[in-house]
């Protein structure tokens, strides 16, 4: 059986077997591949150094090994910060109006991708399967072919791909798609996004997609698909009935003090729809006078990527429309908001889903969402709460018993809050019984079988 080599952006070893709350759903999804393959996975470590060295520090934790690099202050202004950021992060979220496009940044970006492919590609054996991850890693691919390595190479996009009429507003796109034809394999997380990088390569780049996924430019053949993500949905259900999740369930009901509980968890992101779910649940209070008083939403939003000035835009900006919101609304014995900046372990998040009445998952544009996975899989069989979802999320597709909305809509987020908590138990019964045969059927597990095989049949 082949090496797996993992490459992607961060890396930090496993806390605990079945992943940390202070990892997201990549890092969850990777270690859990990487306790079955032999190999390793490589990427920056978070740390800074003076000049770039090349040192790689390896690690062994739970099953996983990691090899882990330190880039310089300039590498990350310009490659993190910078061009995947600020340029491609909004440009493939459709917020053309958001992307910078500085000449530095693209210099850093490549420069850094340069620097992985230098220190990775010696660790590399001749029959080892890669497997790159994600919007700052696109050449890394082309890079690596460029220092002779043959392997079969995959790249999976966990972010969405935009439209072609968004994508060649950026300097250079040619290159950027060009390069991941370097990849033997390409997976998108719907659908939807396959078909807009279809577009593309055919309207800009001449080429054609065969029925069967295949792409052909030229004399290169690159196999494309949809791998949509999923939980591990074992180690969650696992986390769901642990002391902490436990204790976290207990917390939140008592403070609840019988009001109906809604919430929402959302890195700290433009993306996620924050200010226009807020603005919703105002449009809720005021058209459902009754209401007040009975329900509250709890928005845990921790912080991300302080040093990117949009950022710290976003969270001055929810302070305020919270604060307004519970300076309108509030009574003395009750908030309607409790926003709350900060991250929680996933067991203790487990046990908050369990809790809550209804999920308010909203994001304006999202690759997959494994927040609105995680809350299925969080319910009581007997009495589960009901999932609102944005349609614009990847895990709708999925997840077709959620109340879909319309998240630019108030008025929709308005109605949709309304019929969770008014929906009768077997109504809840029956949506939840749906969505939570396609959790626990398309895990983590299958995607990665699925992604897997596909990189083993290439070539």
């Amino acid at each position: 059986m082949s090496r797996l080599i993992v490459i992607s952006n961060r890396v930090s070893a496993p806390t605990s077997e079945g992943g940390s709350g202070a990892q997201g759903g990549l890092a969850v999804a990777l270690s859990a591949a990487l306790r079955e393959y032999r190999g390793l996975w490589f990427g920056w470590s978070g740390d800074r150094v003076e000049e770039f060295t090349g040192d790689i520090n390896f690690q062994r934790a739970h099953g996983v090994t990691t090899a882990t690099i330190d880039l310089e202050e300039q590498d990350v202004d310009e490659y993190y910060n910078g061009y995947a950021n600020r340029t491609l992060w909004p440009l493939f979220h459709y917020r053309i109006d958001l992307a910078e496009y500085d000449r530095s940044f693209a210099g850093g970006y490549e420069r850094v991708n340069e620097r992985f492919a230098d220190t990775v590609a010696p660790l590399i054996e001749p029959d080892d399967l890669v497997w790159v991850h994600d919007y700052h890693l696109i050449p890394l691919g082309s890079q690596l072919r460029d220092k002779g390595l043959k392997n079969r190479m995959g790249f999976f996009l966990h972010i969405p791909w935009p439209p072609s009429r968004l994508l060649v507003s950026l300097p250079f796109h040619e290159g950027l798609v060009l390069s991941l034809l370097a990849y033997d394999v390409i997976g998108f997380q719907t659908e939807e996004w396959l078909e807009s990088f279809r577009h593309y390569v055919e309207r800009e780049l001449g080429g054609t997609c065969d029925d069967d996924g295949t792409i052909h430019i030229g004399s290169r053949s690159v196999h494309a698909a949809a791998y949509p993500i999923g939980i591990d949905y074992t180690q969650f259900a696992e986390a769901a009935g642990s002391e902490p999740a436990r204790e976290a369930f207990g917390r939140l009901k008592e403070s609840a003090a019988g009001r109906r509980t809604i919430i929402g968890v959302d890195r700290l992101d433009y993306s996620k729809g924050l200010e226009e779910r807020f603005l919703g649940y105002r449009r809720f209070l005021e058209e459902h006078e009754d209401c007040k008083g009975k329900v509250f939403l709890l928005q845990i939003a921790p912080p991300s990527r302080g040093e990117v000035a949009t950022y710290e835009e976003i969270r001055e900006g929810l302070d305020e429309l919270s604060g307004r919101i519970n300076g309108e609304f509030a009574e003395v014995d009750w908030v309607p908001i409790r926003y709350v900046n900060q991250g929680y372990p996933r067991e203790d998040l487990a046990g908050f889903y369990r809790a809550a009445d209804v999920a308010l998952i909203t994001p304006l544009r999202d690759g997959m969402n494994l927040v609105a996975k995680e809350y299925v899989a969080a319910q009581d069989p007997e009495d589960p709460g009901v999932l609102i979802l944005s349609r614009f999320a990847g895990a709708a597709l999925q997840l077709k018993d959620a109340l879909l909305v319309n998240p630019y809509s108030k008025e929709e987020i308005s109605d949709a809050i309304y019929q969770a908590i008014q929906m009768p138990k077997e109504e809840r019964v029956r949506r939840w019984q749906g969505m939570i045969e396609t959790v626990r059927s398309e895990d983590v597990v299958a995607w990665r079988h699925a992604f897997v095989s596909a990189l083993e049949a290439a070539g």
